[in-house]
């Protein structure tokens, strides 16, 4: 009988232990989870340059890759496919900042008319506020009766006064220390400037480095893929080659599906606002169709470069309305036929998994993790969907 509750207590104290192990591991696995976490964020913060430069090569890379394999397909080498294709890429990136550096310096010199039809506006919006403040004000207000008028005061004798004494100069009291300033000869603005000399120049140096990360990445694509999955063996390896897949094809599907209906808004903008004579219609039209493809808030932005040109060169009226209409037109049919069309079903985030990453991504990366936030979402989407261990991450993820 003893025996057998000892037995009891043997196999319940195990039992306690091994629960008491098992909770444990399970705490020490969270927190190296969490530190692990956090140091990531820290490596991602403090080398987000290099971090930002790689992945806009690879996002490049993408958009170019279709190019490439078409000039491959034609019995063109792989490396001089690239090579040209890049070479067109940068002629077209020149002609492209050629035509907006001419843009933007006719309207830099007529920011005085700018600033003169601005002012006019906004006299006039003014104005009319105003004049709804006063009628509004008369019609909820009662008259009341003018008070009666006061009576003049007489004037009075100027009585004549002394001249008070004038305050004894401090210097002649005795004991005086003489005050000694320090002159501050620093202007902010210069201090600001040199302050950011630093970060453009590791941001110029950076870019230097991206067409020739580009050309690599694309000539060099078949070597480093079948590189990376040797790293794996057996049924890991499968999985390797699957998420790379997933990647690519969400990645690409989402970069040159954007990047298609960036520049098909972007040319249809730029003819609508050249029939209406909207002026600048080149840069209007560019900003315009660029603009709404940012998340949620694309209208908006795209609205704004065709209103401030009509607004600031005192277009007509309507002008500003057809341009409006154009511009929330091109939106609707953008978001509604040619974003399933081009960008298809491979896309699937949620709209909190999207805010979130916006969030988070601008923060580590400022604007280039806002432009970047969703294509990496997406590739972790991805790469979730195709590890069996991951696949609960990649619903929770999706929409």
């Amino acid at each position: 009988m003893l025996g057998s509750k000892s037995d009891v207590n043997t196999v319940t104290e195990s039992r306690s232990g091994r629960a008491a192990e098992i909770s444990g591991g399970n705490g020490g696995g969270y927190a190296l989870g969490i530190i692990a976490a956090a140091c990531l964020i820290g490596i991602l913060y403090w080398a987000r340059i290099v971090f930002i430069t790689a992945t806009i090569a690879v996002v490049t890379a993408l958009i170019l890759e279709p190019f490439v394999s078409l000039l491959v397909k034609l019995r063109l080498p792989r490396g001089m496919a690239s090579f040209v294709v890049c070479i067109f890429a940068l002629l077209a990136v020149y002609f492209a900042g050629l035509a907006t550096y001419n843009q933007i310096s006719s309207v830099a010199g007529a920011v005085p008319a700018f600033k003169e039809h601005l002012g006019d506006f906004v006299a006039r919006i003014s104005d009319r506020i105003q004049a709804l403040q006063d009628s509004s004000a008369r019609i909820l207000m009662p008259r009341k009766a003018a008070p009666a008028a006061a009576p003049a005061p007489q004037a009075s004798a100027k009585k004549s006064r002394k001249p008070a004494p004038p305050p004894p100069n401090p210097a002649t009291l005795p004991g005086f220390i003489p005050e000694v300033r320090i002159h501050d000869d620093r202007n902010p603005i210069v201090d600001y400037v040199y302050g950011q000399l630093g970060t453009l120049y590791q941001f110029a140096l950076m870019a230097s480095f991206v067409p020739l990360l580009v050309y690599f990445m694309l000539s060099w694509r078949d070597h480093v893929y079948q590189s990376f999955l040797r790293f794996f063996d057996g049924p890991d390896r499968v999985t390797a080659a699957r998420s790379l897949q997933g990647i690519a094809g969400m990645a690409r599907a989402f970069v040159v599906g954007n990047f298609m209906i960036g520049i098909i808004v972007a040319g249809l903008s730029c003819g609508v606002f050249a029939l209406i004579r909207l002026p600048y219609a080149f840069l209007a039209g560019t900003l315009s169709g660029l603009l709404s493809l940012v998340p949620y808030a694309g209208l908006v932005l795209a609205l704004l470069p065709p209103v401030l040109a009509a607004l600031a060169t005192g277009a007509p009226s309507t002008v500003l309305l057809i341009a409006a209409f154009a511009v929330i037109a091109l939106h609707l049919a953008a978001m509604n036929v040619l974003y399933p069309t081009l960008v298809g079903a491979r896309v699937h985030l949620n709209p909190l998994i999207v805010t979130f990453s916006l969030m988070f991504w601008g923060f580590l990366w400022d604007a280039a993790g806002l432009v970047l936030a969703i294509p990496i979402t997406a590739g972790i989407k991805a790469v979730c969907d195709n590890v069996a261990g991951l696949r609960k991450y990649g619903r929770f993820l999706g929409d």
